[in-house]
């Protein structure tokens, strides 16, 4: 479905663009937790509709509901098919056939309610055709002629069938309203404004996909700023229905598996062909892991069943700036896995970007703090050694079998380091005493890991000195339930 608005209300209703490209008038309506795809119709608001039965002794054209085998040698009807249904031009069933070829041994056609007829069956009014509101206090207008649908009465086709042969019964009203096309429940719904899995992105169109597949169709705007608009505005009412689900599951969670993030994104594929480059995945910060899904979880079991899942703290986040990006995808970042592995994500807006990176920002403090160190095992000069990362003292290496502590730096004292891309990392330290520069060079099964690690805790360190990150933290409270500013007091650290 294409639908051509003309956005930008307040109210966050659409009026459609008239013009002659439109099929149907089309508004959209943006609730808090809905979104409400409208079209325009003629109903009767009063009295009883004059299609409930139908047919000429009403002096309306017959309806057909089909025709059968056994009538095909004895009737024929000049068909007129448009839209929602097809309408015989006659009730004299006498009149010359044009059967439909080829149709096989029974036609049946399918056809609607009439009264969704004249909304869009919009043929030029005849000139001689006067139309007579059937209620003259409303101004309305019998449903057919206000559409304009004016069919040929005579056999011979030369008479038009004026408006005054409509019923007229007294009591009837018809008016124009907008009723509900669609609804699409906006919580877990995802917005994309790309041709699906490529990263070719439509101009000032997007659509809405609903949490259970239903999908909006693609909603075309006037202008940029209109497209922009309408997607910041869902956007926001997602982001709203989304932390606020938040807030209801983590009731359920304990304070060191609280949920920070849920969101869609688009994965670029590893293997990717022409067709198919980007598929759609949720991810969600949960405690000290990253969760991918297919779909949302809904249930606590749902979470057991995610595609992957990695330790935030050894994982590596990069928000990809433009001369990084790897295709016309816009808003991307990359996370680089324990073992090395890079994949691409992107989102459709560069608010949702902000929103994931600090998330996962938080995501990655919260849990530094709360484990305090990790420790990993090395090999130093082909001893079996173990590197411990402490948030508070900094870097300090122990023997192995004895535990006895070889060295340690603070984290200010590293002035360099550097790796070989397998499993060597050389620290460079500056002595505190003689200013000195000394190194040491460990060997690690799992170098990536160790090396997101080190960042994390850096990270997390340097978001303490931050005095904007320490106050928006000290505004609101974790997901725990304990502010950030208290915790980091208790700790000696301001």
């Amino acid at each position: 479905l294409l639908f051509r608005l003309n956005c930008g209300f307040k109210d966050r209703t659409c009026i459609p663009i008239n013009g002659n490209e439109e099929p149907f008038n089309i508004r959209l309506h943006l609730a808090k937790d809905i979104l409400t795809i409208q079209e325009q119709d003629v109903i009767c608001v009063s009295g009883e509709p004059f299609y409930s039965s139908g047919g000429a002794e009403h002096k309306i054209p017959v309806v057909i509901s089909k025709i059968s085998k056994e009538q095909k040698g004895k009737l024929s009807f000049l068909v007129f098919l448009k839209s929602y249904g097809s309408i015989v031009n006659s009730p004299n069933i006498s009149l010359q056939v044009q059967v439909l070829r080829n149709a096989g041994e029974e036609v049946t056609l399918t056809v609607s309610f009439l009264k969704k007829t004249p909304a869009f069956l919009k043929l030029p009014l005849c000139e001689d055709c006067t139309c007579v509101p059937s209620d003259q206090s409303s101004g309305t207008s019998s449903p057919l002629c206000d559409s304009g649908l004016h069919l040929n009465y005579h056999p011979n086709n030369t008479d038009s069938l004026s408006c005054s042969s409509w019923p007229t019964s007294p009591g009837l009203r018809w008016e124009k309203r907008w009723v509900d096309l669609r609804l699409i429940p906006l919580l877990h719904s995802r917005l994309s404004q790309h041709i699906p899995g490529s990263d070719v992105c439509r101009k000032h169109a997007f659509q809405v996909i609903a949490v259970d597949g239903v999908c909006s169709g693609v909603i075309t705007c006037p202008t940029a700023e209109d497209c922009l608009d309408w997607l910041q505005a869902i956007a926001a009412n997602i982001s709203a229905l989304t932390k606020h689900n938040v807030k209801k599951i983590n009731r359920n969670f304990p304070v060191n598996q609280q949920i920070i993030y849920m969101g869609w994104v688009d994965e670029k594929e590893q293997d990717s062909g022409q067709d198919r480059m980007y598929s759609p995945k949720f991810l969600a910060l949960k405690g000290s892991s990253l969760f991918k899904f297919s779909a949302p979880p809904v249930t606590t079991w749902d979470w057991t069943r995610a595609e992957k899942s990695y330790t935030v703290y050894e994982i590596m986040c990069k928000v990809l700036k433009d001369s990084d990006l790897l295709d016309k995808r816009k808003h991307c970042f990359s996370i680089q896995t324990e073992c090395g592995e890079d994949m691409f994500y992107s989102v459709e807006l560069e608010c949702e970007l902000l929103i994931w990176e600090k998330a996962f920002q938080m995501a990655t403090f919260l849990e530094v703090e709360r484990i305090q160190c990790k420790t990993y095992a090395c090999i130093m000069e082909s001893h079996l050694m173990g590197l411990t990362v402490d948030f508070s003292m900094g870097f300090v290496c122990f023997d192995a079998a004895s535990k006895a502590v070889l060295w340690r730096y603070k984290f200010s004292q590293l002035k360099g380091s550097s790796d070989d891309g397998k499993s060597k990392i050389k620290f460079l330290f500056q002595n505190q005493d003689n200013k000195a520069i000394e190194a040491k060079e460990l060997e690690f099964s799992n170098l990536f890991a160790v090396l997101h690690c080190i960042h994390a805790f850096f990270a997390a360190k340097v978001a303490c000195l931050d005095p904007m990150f320490v106050e928006s933290q000290g505004a609101a409270t974790t997901a725990g339930g304990v502010s950030t500013l208290t915790s980091l007091k208790a700790l000696h650290i301001l």
